[in-house]
């Protein structure tokens, strides 16, 4: 079932990623968060700061304001003669007919437009579309309707020739790195560079930064061993608990069985975020979760804590884990008392007990990072995890829903329940 009811800090995310993600509109934003454009834009009104980011990275002022009314000149009363009333008239006239025009050419532009967005609202293709179009209609109101500066339009236009003998270069480089490459696939740049600077004269020699860059760009990458963070911490110490599921991450209608786990979020700097999650058996949703610099007790507490604020009760449930020490403390044991939640745990060193979460932390990594190791830093780590939560849950067609995303398979269960109340 589509959640209705939002908290602050939901509102105020949703607006950060509004104004912190370059070139976005509201459009964009509210289909990727799954609420309504009105909604976003009474958001923005609430806890805007009136800024936003544009397509070139630059901070410029949110087109979002409200509309001037337009205020008459002319003399309006019964003092006016009848040569003005007939100028005023005639005035207002040419204004509604030039504002039928300009919405008329909106129209028209927006119709054109379509195509080049079908496929995703990337800054390129409005570049490109403005291009295409610049002898149809005027650049300013294209680049007005696309939300791009018209700056920076002609800017991308003047570097074309240089982009197109970069990425000629570029392609040039990234072949000779491939010959290199496929002689020790655990080269990483530095040594790369190196191999490639050293049988050419001094002239031809290419900088350890472009390699990185080329390399990063084509997929290619030296073998790095990854460093293995340890979430689960064994509390010897711990209550014995039992397991409930038996490796069966299944249930028969929503609110009944949760699985959860922490898993880490790398940073740029070496350090690393921290996210606890409780996961609906029923249907996949991410009922609950929680985003800290740690890894205490509390971090698992306000994961289920935001469950049962979603659910309304969490009430004769399940939850499952593995024996990290959080899980195992008399803390969080109180908190389960508290909410009505039988705590189940798998066994010691076993990941396939908590295979749905495991798969859950996986796929979040997989597909929020993709080709990275790493978030470039805490804010950027935030906000694209907030915005991929809130579409797996919203938009993201689970193999397990059918193809569906999970707030449409609880709905469609929740409609056949309803001839039977």
């Amino acid at each position: 079932m589509a959640r209705k009811n939002y908290s602050d800090e939901f509102r105020r995310q949703a607006v950060d990623l509004y104004e912190s993600t370059p070139g976005a509109t509201v459009r964009g934003i509210a289909d990727d968060l799954g609420v309504e454009r009105g909604t976003l834009r009474h958001w923005l009104g609430l806890y805007g700061t009136g800024k936003k980011t544009a397509a070139d990275g630059t901070l410029t002022s949110s087109p979002l304001r409200a509309a001037q009314p337009v205020m008459s000149s002319a003399p309006a009363g019964r003092d006016e003669t009848d040569e003005q009333r007939i100028a005023r008239l005639e005035a207002r006239v040419s204004e509604l007919e030039a504002e039928k025009t300009k919405l008329t050419t909106e129209r028209e532009i927006l119709r054109s437009a379509a195509k080049y967005f079908g496929r995703g609202d990337e800054l390129v293709s409005r570049f490109q579309f403005v291009a295409d179009h610049q002898h149809a209609f005027e650049v300013k109101r294209l680049c007005e309707l696309v939300e791009i500066e018209r700056s920076s339009y002609y800017a991308w236009k003047a570097g074309a020739p240089a982009r197109a003998a970069r990425a000629a270069a570029d392609a040039e480089l990234a072949e000779r790195i491939r010959a290199v490459h496929a002689q020790d696939n655990t080269l990483g740049a530095p040594r790369v560079t190196a191999e490639l600077n050293d049988t050419v004269p001094a002239e031809e020699r290419v900088n350890h930064k472009r390699v990185a860059r080329v390399m990063r760009e084509h997929g290619i990458r030296g073998y790095h061993k990854r460093r293995r963070v340890r979430t689960t911490i064994p509390e010897p110490s711990g209550q014995q608990v039992p397991d409930l599921l038996q490796r069966d991450f299944t249930a028969e209608a929503p609110n009944q069985r949760y699985v959860g786990d922490i898993t880490y979020l790398p940073l740029a700097d070496g350090t690393n975020l921290y996210l606890a999650t409780v996961i609906d058996c029923y249907s996949r949703r991410l009922a609950g979760w929680s985003l800290a610099d740690h890894m205490r007790t509390e971090l698992v507490e306000d994961a289920l804590k935001a469950a049962a604020a979603t659910r309304g009760s969490l009430a004769g449930a399940v939850f499952h884990s593995d024996h990290g020490s959080v899980y195992t403390s008399k803390d969080f044991a109180k908190l389960c008392q508290k909410l009505g939640v039988t705590q189940s745990m798998g066994a010691v060193g076993t990941s396939a007990d908590n295979a749905l979460a495991e798969s859950f932390n996986a796929t979040l990594k997989r597909e929020v990072l993709q080709d990275e190791n790493r978030w470039p830093d805490e804010a950027n780590c935030r906000r694209q995890v907030f915005r991929w939560i809130v579409r797996y849950n919203t938009r993201r067609r689970h193999s397990w829903c059918n193809y569906q995303s999970p707030s449409t398979y609880e709905s469609h269960h929740a409609a056949t329940l309803a001839p039977a109340a």
